[in-house]
């Protein structure tokens, strides 16, 4: 697949970097830093061309009229709807053949995405406008709902969440298998182990230890039992502290506010003010939240949570350490750089949120051959979580009339789940495929891509 990205920031480097392991595709980045792009080009097998993601001589120079899928993530809203558009015009004899040219246009400003009519037939010619601040706020959200969780990914809007949570000494489930849980009448499935980094072969007979990173699937009114069979410490959340309230953290802020008692802290007088007269149950408070008197004044070790949401990744990562060791139960920080989120670790921050992997999963949706619903990247695109539909046919490859154990996956892959008419299905070996089922699928090995991808096929 040959695709053309808009933009080197940390979204549009950390896109090239996961797209190009993959040796079918052709690579082709354009930005306006000719520095950086130097820099790519050191580190990964990719095309940079220096200027103007939206004039026609720069897309005509990085081969638009030939790219089979345009990502513009340029840090400019305008940018990137105008490229598509002159994409759309200048290249439009490639839409008249057999293949389709895609075109996604990162939207930061939800005024734009807010507005149906916009895109489409009658509007721009952007076929996907992802919205990171809408990704990333719906992600805190479910990672504050599920504390102990590190990471929260829906599947079939909703109907079933992986959930990715560390497993602790004391809990019922360390030193216990899989095939346990049935003991517990708990539902669902554990879909990966990582232990010391590497992943694990999974079966009935895993033992879970102390310290294991562990991925389980499970319905959305299910999971809480298997999160707490991993972690022993209670799970109730009502005192949530956020750090900045630019964008993400006042929209985070709002969709909290309804159900937690939330504060907020922001270093700008002006937009504190701002964001007090827009959300009415959220204390705002004007200040510096790397501040470690301001916290503790503030009760900070009375606090679920602590989220920082601030604009600067070492102001996230600071403010977010000072509240761990000022007490604070839970503390997650925003960290755009991949370095920052393996430090995070090191200090003892509970989950780092990263806009580039969040953003990727929503792209790859759209990447992904087949019916795909849904991708998740994983351990920064070291794994996958996808869910396809199953579609019958006479091809060898169609999953649909066979049983669950007798579907020959590649290595490092699985079946975690399977939804059927909106319901997640009790799994075993015997579980049979039918037509139309959402299939889930946990993959440890990323090079299996193109034999899943065949999978999902509509053989019809």
């Amino acid at each position: 697949m040959k695709i053309l990205i808009l933009g080197a920031g940390v979204v549009g480097s950390t896109i090239a970097e996961r797209l190009s392991r993959e040796p079918e595709n052709e690579i082709t980045i354009v930005d306006l830093d000719a520095d950086i792009l130097r820099g790519i080009h050191e580190r990964m097998d990719v095309r940079t061309v220096a200027g103007h993601a939206s004039r026609p001589g720069v897309l005509d120079h990085a081969g638009a009229g030939a790219a089979d899928l345009v990502i513009a993530v340029t840090g400019n809203d305008e940018v990137n709807m105008v490229a598509c558009q002159v994409v759309h015009s200048r290249y439009r004899e490639f839409e008249a053949g057999a293949r389709r040219r895609t075109k996604i246009a990162r939207l930061r400003y939800t005024e734009y995405s807010g507005i149906a009519a916009l895109f489409g037939p009658d509007g721009l010619p952007v076929d996907v406008a992802i919205a990171p601040e809408d990704l990333i706020t719906r992600y805190v959200e479910q990672l504050v709902r599920f504390p102990g969780a590190s990471q929260v990914l829906e599947f079939s809007d909703g109907r079933a969440l992986l959930l990715g949570a560390e497993a602790r000494a004391g809990s019922w489930l360390v030193g216990r298998t899989p095939a346990e849980l049935g003991e517990r009448s708990i539902k669902g499935r554990i879909a990966a182990v990582y232990r010391s980094g590497h992943a694990q072969t999974v079966n009935g007979r895993t033992v879970i230890e102390n310290g294991d990173d562990v991925y389980f699937i499970a319905g959305s009114d299910d999971v809480r039992p298997l999160l707490s069979a991993l972690r022993p410490e209670p799970q109730d959340v009502r005192n949530i502290m956020i750090a900045g309230g630019g964008n993400i953290g006042a929209r985070v802020a709002e969709s909290l506010q309804n159900h937690f008692q939330v504060k907020l802290i922001e270093r700008s007088a002006k937009r504190a003010r701002q964001v007090a007269e827009r959300l009415g149950r959220v204390i705002v408070l004007h200040g510096d939240a790397t501040h470690e008197e301001l916290l503790i004044e503030e009760n900070i070790e009375r606090m679920d949570a602590f989220v920082a949401l601030m604009n600067a990744d070492e102001a996230n990562l600071l403010a977010a350490g000072l509240a761990k060791r000022a007490g604070c139960k839970r503390v997650m920080a925003l960290a755009n750089r991949q370095a920052y989120a393996a430090l995070a670790g090191q200090m003892g921050i509970d989950v780092s949120i990263s806009p580039a992997q969040i953003t990727i999963s929503e792209l790859l949706r759209h990447i992904r051959q087949g019916d795909v619903a849904r991708v998740h990247s994983l351990r920064f695109g070291r794994a996958e979580a996808i869910e396809g539909v199953a579609h019958g046919g006479d091809g060898q490859r169609s999953l649909v009339g066979r049983a669950v154990g007798e579907i020959n996956l590649p290595h490092g892959t699985s079946i975690s789940a399977i939804v059927r008419d909106g319901e997640v299905l009790p799994l075993d070996d015997d579980t049979t495929v039918r037509d139309d089922d959402h299939v889930i699928l946990f993959m440890t090995n990323p090079r299996a891509k193109a034999q899943i991808e065949r999978l999902f096929e509509d053989e019809a």
